[in-house]
């Protein structure tokens, strides 16, 4: 499974992108809003999900982890193929998607192509109770939308571990984001044995 790639645009074309990768050219679909970051000669690195069909193997890229875990909610849902996923992460945004399932706002769904008023409705049907599982957090005031924790694998282990989960969020936090979960694992370990 091709996780991640890192290397310089060749070139682009409708919402496909070539990626050079240390000499080897991948064909990568990207949302509609990371094509004006994705310019020709310059170097990106995409978090890619390999999608495996009938009629062939393609793969989808997002520049933030955060767009891929959205995007592959939403392959779950019956009728949300990669396209109109992708539409949606693209043409509505991550976190308006995520706001429009938590607030139940089938409009805003609908906007993106290939979305009707019925499958947005299974949508929000179908991920509400997956984004609040996926601790969906709102912060600050109004006009903020809900983004899904990148602490919450880590939550999740040391529940596994036995932890309370009011302790786990609270050592979660205190942990750096941008180590690997292993060792943030390992600094929250520390911070509940104090």
């Amino acid at each position: 499974m091709i996780g991640r790639l890192v290397g310089s645009v060749v070139e682009v074309e409708g919402s496909m992108v070539l990626l050079d990768v240390q000499g080897v050219g991948y064909e990568v679909t990207v949302p509609d809003s990371c094509l004006p970051k994705l310019l020709p000669g310059t170097s990106t690195s995409l978090y890619t999900r390999q999608i495996f069909r009938e009629d062939g193997v393609s793969l989808c890229g997002f520049l933030e982890r955060k767009d891929r875990r959205v995007f592959d909610l939403l392959l779950d849902v019956k009728g949300c193929g990669p396209k109109v996923a992708q539409a949606l992460v693209g043409q509505v945004g991550t976190d308006d998607v995520l706001d429009a399932i938590y607030i139940n706002e089938p409009k805003t769904l609908a906007r993106a192509t290939g979305v009707g008023q019925r499958l947005a409705e299974r949508i929000i049907l179908e991920l509400k109770p997956k984004i609040d599982q996926f601790k969906v957090v709102i912060s600050g005031t109004s006009g903020s939308s809900p983004a899904i924790s990148a602490d919450a694998e880590l939550v999740e282990a040391l529940i596994a571990l036995g932890y309370r989960r009011p302790d786990a969020e609270s050592a979660a936090l205190k942990t750096s984001p941008s180590e690997n979960t292993e060792t943030r694992l390992k600094a929250a370990l520390k911070v509940l044995s104090r």
